[in-house]
């Protein structure tokens, strides 16, 4: 994004860092059970360090209900998890802006990192309050925002404390937004958007806005239901949206009119019960069976669909093909990861969500040209809205 200010540009000597990360990871017996978004803000506080400022971390976990300390939101697994990866000493707060955490900055050394308690545990985070934006931002003498997956949310961590000191972006947040505002401007085509997830009604907005901007749109998961009954198909019992059908039936003709293809399922795998066990049914698409439901898209739609990626030279993905967390409806979300890491020559992009957790299960994350840590913030960019967390950035970059 033009005139976005980042970190490098920052004089951080001497200099205490408040750095919004995305520390939203999942906890599993008391420790960190995936840490992809931990290791994504490696590299903005290792800078800090390393330029010799002093880094105050905060970030959220989970969905506490905002009215105190709660240990099984407690970000204490996490400082542990982060000292191992930097090999640095973690200082934990015990409170998000209380004593502990006045305390722990006081008495904070060169060298160390401190941790602020999960910010949701103050009501007042989501809030954007005055009050609790003042709170944080005495514990900077600079702000850095690292968090693209919290980019679209108005809160004191990523808007409010922007405004009181000033605001950077860190290398995660600032390759976020360059690689999707790029891919939107100027992707190298043929350029092929793969959209799956269950519901129309969620995906419908960045559907519309592709439509003219990418060559080939390929539509999965359950929402490609809907679809096929706009097109006039039995879908069963299949997860269908019936008060999007018109809707959807708009935004094929919108495609046409804007020179994108939209490519829909031929073929179904369906299954009489949602489970492992199901018993399944390879079936054409217009031919599912009244009492099935379709979980996966079948052969012959995912080799038609591998061939639109592997033709590709900019491909972007988000949302699974099928119920991809049961290897009996596994298939077509592996076929379509596997094609995206064949095609060495296209720019690959993985959209946040449940594709990253796709690519991670099939061990295909290190093949794709770049993942973003935040899906609904990558949704809200490809709709072309601006994101709250990345607007101080700018504006303090065109002021400077």
């Amino acid at each position: 994004m033009p005139g976005i200010r980042g970190i490098a540009q920052a004089d951080l000597a001497g200099k205490r860092v408040l750095t919004r990360v995305d520390f939203n990871v999942p906890l599993k017996g008391g420790e960190v059970g995936d840490d992809t978004r931990i290791r994504a803000a490696l590299p903005t506080v290792r800078h800090i360090l390393e330029q010799g400022g002093l880094p105050v971390l905060m970030s959220h976990l989970g969905r506490p209900a905002g009215t105190g300390f709660e240990e099984a939101f407690s970000l204490a697994p996490v400082a542990r998890h982060l000292a191992r990866l930097l090999d640095a000493e973690v200082l934990m707060a015990g409170d998000v802006t209380g004593p502990d955490a006045q305390e722990k900055a006081r008495s904070q050394a060169a060298g160390q990192v401190l941790l602020l308690e999960n910010l949701r545990f103050d009501p007042r985070e989501k809030k954007n309050d005055p009050g609790f934006c003042a709170q944080l931002a005495a514990f900077g003498d600079v702000y850095v925002n690292d968090a693209f997956g919290t980019a679209h949310r108005a809160h004191a961590s990523t808007t409010g404390v922007a405004a009181l000191l000033p605001a950077y972006a860190g290398f995660l947040l600032a390759s976020e937004v360059d690689t999707l505002s790029g891919m939107l401007e100027a992707p190298e085509r043929p350029f092929v958007a793969i959209l799956g997830g269950s519901k129309v009604s969620d995906k419908i907005k960045v559907i519309e806005a592709l439509l003219g901007v990418c060559d080939t749109l390929v539509i999965g998961g359950g929402m490609c239901f809907t679809f096929l009954l706009a097109q006039g198909m039995e879908v069963g019992a299949s997860l269908k949206e019936e008060d999007w059908v018109e809707r959807c039936k708009q935004t094929l003709a919108h495609a046409k009119e804007r020179g994108t293809e939209i490519l829909l399922p031929l073929d179904i795998v369906a299954a009489d019960a949602f489970a492992e066990d199901a018993n399944t049914l390879l079936v054409p698409a217009d031919s599912i069976p009244a009492d099935m439901m379709g979980l996966d898209i079948g052969p012959a739609t995912a080799s038609r669909y591998s061939k639109a990626v592997q033709a590709a030279a900019t491909v972007f993905w988000n949302g699974p093909m099928g119920v991809f967390e049961m290897e009996a409806f596994a298939a077509g979300t592996r076929e379509v990861a596997l094609a995206m890491a064949g095609n060495t020559q296209a720019k690959t992009i993985i959209g946040g969500g449940d594709s990253v957790a796709a690519v991670n299960r099939f061990g295909l994350a290190d093949k794709m040209t770049f993942i973003s840590t935040g899906g609904g913030a990558s949704m809200e960019m490809l709709q072309g809205k601006p994101l709250p967390g990345v607007l101080p950035l700018r504006e303090a970059s065109d002021e400077a």
